[in-house]
């Protein structure tokens, strides 16, 4: 028995020892890394569940009303009474909101989010908005499937941050990936969806945040289509039979559609405003922009709803032009009426609608005044497609991508391009903002690359620079420089001579590129770098982050621009991205929004600048005159 309860002993000892194995091997395992990347893998297929789910919702909805055994048909309803469906969706809606979410969220809300509140994003309101969606386009409304899915995606980014309980960085980081998920399972289009992030909703790519985008893109794509198949659109391959005769016909398409791209982003917000102002219950603005789309759509049904069939037959087989011109005004303002009027949806679908029914005209047109020409103008079709999503949203790059993954054909990506290009250059020359950031802008908000854009031009780097920096003197040893980098946590020092002027900066790069080991009376003078970028303390924080990054370094020493050796602080672009989250937050507060934000500002430096102050106004008013 003493054996025995020995022997129990040990065994219990032993197999508590390979648990507590088996955990450290697990810690070890599970690094940051790893859980980043596994939250983004969930919240890819999350998302491309939700996305799946909500496409059966909205054409079930959609086959109801509109397809070919519709509850018309079986009931023996009048026809004509199908223009009152929009209307009782646009009701719908309009109750739904009113009562229930209370607000109106789209991919500016992303983009807002991303921008102004640190990825932080209301998940009931995103998912609540892509219901609202099914009603809209199921019951005929005018827009798009994209706006749902960034808003799925992000809500199911959001649901992961809370389960895991995330906070910080991260948030943002998540919240991308729910967006490229999003973009990707909505369209087939998973490299689509991760530079959709890249270049609509952060502005700009980061290391960091690439792997976990990718990954959800892939998984949400993945998803979709093993257990909903894929209703994306897709396209024949074209060619150019004389190239360097008819290339030259996409330059002037894409001029057309950064012309036509301005005039939907009018024609939307110029709608929009009338609702906004319209002297009524809310509840009903929906219903009044359904009913009018219900009469356009019993005209012309092929503006209803997303549009796909009609996108396809028009690249196929050529329509009429006048057909083709009319679709362009139709759903130009079936759109906006639905949108316009407070319905749910996206507007990347009908501006490509509209860029496919201007690339078919401007390709029978040229058939028609060009002999000879080769082209069929169904390749037109797909370059305006992509030309005008690029205008209106300033995603060029996203529309490349598109193009490319929809055609599966590299063949016409050269005249693809340009056209895309051409139109972004004339949008964006015509009007900076598109239909996304105008939204912010009448908000306040003026948003370029991911941030804000007033809030970086209003800061000074005197307010937002650290005043008293570690330094090192010319004359010491490299072994004493050696022990100030080991015991600081910095990487670079700002190198002074004894009578305190700046002399130049050292970094461990000088250290590892000109350090001597055979000469041990080498100095910090010796290998410091002396050809110094500076900033200037009335510079403000944008003029500052655009030197940084176009010389590629971290931090900057700040000096007098009348005495460019006397150095009163430096910057780096953690302080620039401390001071403009700080006011970033707020004027959020301002406007009503709440955020939460801690850290401790510096005081202000000496009272040094009086006559730099006076030099920087005279300068200003100089540029002024």
């Amino acid at each position: 028995m003493a054996g025995g309860a020995f022997n129990s002993s040990h065994l219990g000892k032993s197999f508590e020892g390979r648990i507590f194995s088996i955990k450290q091997q697990a810690k070890k395992f599970y690094t940051p890394t790893v859980k980043v990347s596994f939250i983004a893998i969930i919240i890819g297929i999350l998302t491309g569940v939700l996305i799946g789910i909500y496409t059966v919702l909205m054409d079930s909805l959609s086959n109801t009303f509109y397809g070919g055994n519709s509850v018309f048909d079986y009931y023996g309803i009048p026809s004509w009474t199908i223009i009152l469906v929009p209307m009782f969706g646009g009701l719908a809606v309009g109750l739904i909101r009113k009562y229930f979410l209370k607000t109106h969220y789209g991919v500016e809300s992303v983009i807002e989010a991303s921008a102004l509140h640190g990825g932080r994003l209301k998940a009931k309101y995103a998912l609540g908005e892509a219901f609202l969606s099914v009603i809209t386009i199921g019951t005929g409304g005018s827009a798009g499937k994209e706006a749902p899915g960034v808003l799925m995606g992000a809500g199911a980014g959001s649901l992961a941050a809370k389960v895991f309980n995330l906070r910080g960085k991260s948030l943002r980081i998540y919240l991308g990936c729910g967006a490229a998920a999003g973009i990707s399972a909505a369209f087939n289009a998973p490299l689509a969806g991760i530079v959709f992030v890249v270049e609509v909703i952060f502005g700009e790519l980061e290391a960091k945040t690439f792997i976990p985008i990718v990954l959800s893109s892939i998984f949400s794509t993945f998803i979709f289509q093993a257990f909903f198949g894929s209703d994306a659109l897709s396209f024949p391959h074209y060619s150019l039979g004389q190239p360097l005769y008819e290339f030259w016909l996409f330059p002037v398409l894409g001029i057309l559609a950064g012309v036509v791209s301005v005039l939907f982003i009018k024609i939307f917000y110029f709608i929009r405003e009338f609702f906004k102002h319209l002297k009524i219950n809310s509840v009903f603005k929906p219903a009044i922009g359904g009913i009018i789309v219900g009469i356009m759509g019993w005209y012309f049904p092929e503006i209803l709803g997303l549009g796909y069939e009609v996108m396809l037959d028009a690249v196929a087989n050529p329509l009429p032009i006048m057909l083709l011109l009319a679709f362009i005004v139709l759903k130009t303002l079936a759109f906006s009426f639905t949108i316009g009027s407070e319905g749910a949806g996206g507007s990347i679908v009908p501006s490509m609608f509209v860029g496919v029914m201007l690339g078919s005209a401007f390709g029978l047109i040229c058939d028609a005044l060009i002999p000879g020409l080769s082209v069929s103008q169904g390749a037109f079709a797909i370059a305006g497609m992509g030309a005008v999503f690029a205008g209106t949203s300033n995603a060029t790059f996203t529309s490349i991508i598109l193009l490319m993954e929809m055609t599966q054909d590299y063949g016409l990506i050269l005249p693809f391009m340009v056209a895309c290009v051409l139109s972004n250059a004339v949008a964006r020359k015509a009007n900076p903002e598109t239909i996304f950031t105008e939204m912010l802008r009448r908000k306040g908000y003026t948003i370029r690359h991911g941030r804000e854009i007033d809030v970086m031009e209003s800061i000074l780097v005197k307010d937002s620079m650290y005043s008293h920096p570690q330094t090192v003197f010319e004359d010491n040893s490299i072994e004493s420089l050696n022990a100030i980098m080991q015991s600081s946590k910095h990487a670079g020092f700002p190198v002074l001579n004894r009578g305190g002027e700046l002399m130049g900066l050292v970094t461990i790069k000088d250290m590892r590129e000109k350090l001597d080991p055979e000469d041990e009376e080498q100095k910090i003078k010796d290998i410091m770098t002396t050809d110094v970028v500076v900033a200037y303390p009335f510079e403000t924080l944008d003029v500052v982050l655009d030197r940084m990054v176009s010389h590629d370094v971290s931090r900057l020493p700040v000096v007098m621009k009348s005495n460019p050796k006397k150095m009163v602080g430096i910057i780096t672009q953690k302080d620039i991205m401390n001071a403009y989250n700080k006011s970033v937050l707020t004027k959020v507060q301002q406007v009503g929004d709440e955020g939460e934000y801690s850290d401790e500002s510096e005081d202000d430096p000496e009272n040094i600048f009086e006559d730099e102050k006076m030099e920087s106004d005279t300068h200003a008013s100089e540029k002024n005159e």
